[in-house]
């Protein structure tokens, strides 16, 4: 299997961020990247670098306003006498419908939803390059692999249109499953990590050429909080689109593969031409944040199952966090979707 990374991407270095009100260093971190290679690697991978794909694809999927933010505010931030060493809000709007502030504070609070994606001089390059590795890892599968790896860091599936949040700044799942829309009448996004992928739910909300289906822990006292509930359907053109599985906290690996039952019914339902995987490890039992407990075989038998679909597949890096086994989870996984996917051609 191919997989796409870019070196830039160890540039983002986000220093600290808040946990129930008390700064904490960030978990987001470089060395994720050094354990995800390595996991890739024993997977039986090649690394490949992704082109420079500019920001066409990005915009299919983030609003120009957000954009222009995300490049400039690094700048800007700096201008501001007594300012933090990376941008971080300390204001929001209660609403998104009010007037759009000129200042960098005001716009700050406006497109980053929490603490915990701090802006750095190198987090929009970073960024950039994590998109494009979804690109090249989408067009591949286009140009007829059965499936590929994006090594995606930072992560994406938390990010809104036009907001960050949660270790996201473009939301890379979408923005590969935009990229198969080129190909594919109906795509399917599949995620599978501990949180939520509230800015990928919000992204298709309301569109029916793409299903979202996320299994993750019950938001009820987890982030991201505000969705990720089993009500939550879609709206308008999307009702119907868009269906949650939240799982009870710890559930092992016999819960969540019989959970993923429920989503491969309804993605069979949809018939898509093409799979998105947001692959997140931060489901594991070892992982720091704690939400569920699936184990390193677990993720081997979560990727056996999902290559069961038999479908054109991208499978996108999302969370799993520093810990011994992050690079062994990856080659679990890997090898057993690699394995189904043999056995299948």
């Amino acid at each position: 299997m191919k997989a796409f990374y870019a070196a830039e991407q160890k540039r983002h270095d986000p220093k600290a961020f808040l946990s129930s009100g008390a700064p904490k260093p960030n978990p987001e971190q470089p060395e994720r990247v050094e354990r995800l290679l390595a996991g890739a690697k024993a997977a039986g991978c090649t690394i490949e670098r992704p082109r420079n794909h500019g920001l066409g694809p990005v915009a299919a999927i983030h609003t120009p306003e957000y954009l222009d933010f995300l490049e400039h505010i690094f700048e800007r931030w700096q201008r501001i006498e007594g300012a933090s060493e990376e941008v971080i809000p300390n204001i929001h709007p209660i609403a998104r419908g009010g007037s759009y502030p000129a200042s960098a504070v005001g716009q700050a609070g406006y497109h980053m939803a929490d603490t915990a994606c701090p802006i750095s001089a190198e987090t929009w390059e970073s960024a950039l390059w994590s998109a494009w590795s979804a690109v090249e890892t989408a067009e591949a599968v286009l140009a007829g692999a059965p499936a590929a790896y994006a090594l995606c860091r930072p992560p994406g599936h938390h990010a809104f249109a036009d907001v960050a949040g949660g270790f996201c700044f473009f939301n890379n799942s979408a923005i590969a499953a935009q990229v198969l829309r080129r190909g594919a009448t109906r795509v399917a996004i599949l995620d599978v990590d501990l949180h939520h992928g509230n800015g990928t739910q919000g992204i298709f909300y309301a569109r029916p050429d793409v299903l979202t289906v996320s299994l993750h822990a019950d938001p009820v006292r987890f982030y991201p909080f505000f969705w990720g509930y089993a009500d939550e359907r879609g709206e308008g053109p999307g009702l119907g689109y868009n269906l949650n599985l939240p799982l009870p906290r710890k559930s092992s690996d016999a819960v969540f593969l019989k959970t993923l039952e429920a989503a491969f019914q309804r993605i069979r339902a949809f018939a898509p031409e093409a799979l998105v995987v947001a692959l997140g490890l931060d489901a594991f039992e070892g992982d720091p944040f704690g939400g569920l407990s699936v184990s390193t075989p677990g993720f081997a038998r979560i990727g056996e199952a999902i290559a069961g679909l038999g479908l054109p597949t991208v499978i996108v890096q999302e969370g799993g966090y520093l810990c011994d086994a992050l690079g062994d989870n990856l080659t679990a996984f890997l090898s057993g979707f690699g394995s189904k996917m043999k056995g299948a051609l």
